[in-house]
């Protein structure tokens, strides 16, 4: 069976599980990092020298970095609804998916940081600011590329909603002023009832 260590709120993580549950894998996870601890254990180590979560381990194959696990296991298990094999229609998935590695994850992360995980003495409005402001700039994207179209790969949910599910989800959620993107709006209110996405992606963020 499929191992997963990493806690449950762990956006990287979240990608993994809700990849899980549209593929319905069975897997066994361990918690382990933030409150958990154990990513500077020597044994930790030795499967991901990161000391990052998650890692995955499939029979003798040790794995991380999330969008690699979640493009091997839709490789592996079936799934080509979300990740296509067709060369140019997975290109349309992966993009989104670098995307999100390269342009959007910077932003979201220092609003993370700044709005839940700092206290008030320490938090930096100005840091705050410029990072909502550049994180509008992204959702702009998203929200031009899915006004002609229903998700961001085409006609249906791929591993380009998956790997930006917390994203979009905490987007939502921040306490901070958000421009009316109406396209990004529908586009989220398409997955957000997913069961998936409830169960992994829906829940309070720490």
């Amino acid at each position: 069976m499929l191992k997963i260590w990493g806690r449950t709120t762990s956006s990287n993580v979240q990608k993994v599980l809700w990849t899980c549950a549209e593929l319905n894998i069975e897997y066994d996870r361990v918690d382990h990092g933030g409150p958990f601890g154990g990513n500077r254990d020597p044994e930790y180590l030795k499967l991901n020298p990161n000391g990052l979560v998650p890692t995955v381990i499939d029979g003798d194959l040790v794995m991380w970095e999330s969008n690699t696990i979640c493009r091997y296991l839709c490789t592996t298990r079936g799934g080509d609804r979300l990740y296509p094999r067709d060369p140019v229609a997975r290109t349309h998935v992966e993009r989104w998916m670098d995307w999100q590695l390269s342009v959007i994850g910077a932003p979201m992360g220092a609003l993370l940081q700044g709005l839940i995980r700092s206290t008030p003495e320490t938090r930096d409005a100005a840091a705050i600011e410029a990072a909502r402001r550049r994180a509008i700039t992204a959702w702009e994207i998203v929200d031009d590329a899915v006004a002609s179209q229903p998700y961001l790969g085409g006609k249906s949910l791929s591993l380009a909603e998956i790997v930006m599910g917390t994203h979009i989800y905490r987007w939502f959620n921040y306490p901070v002023e958000r421009p009316n993107l109406r396209h990004l709006r529908a586009w989220y209110e398409r997955f957000c009832d997913r069961p998936a996405f409830k169960n992994h992606i829906v829940m309070p963020i720490t």
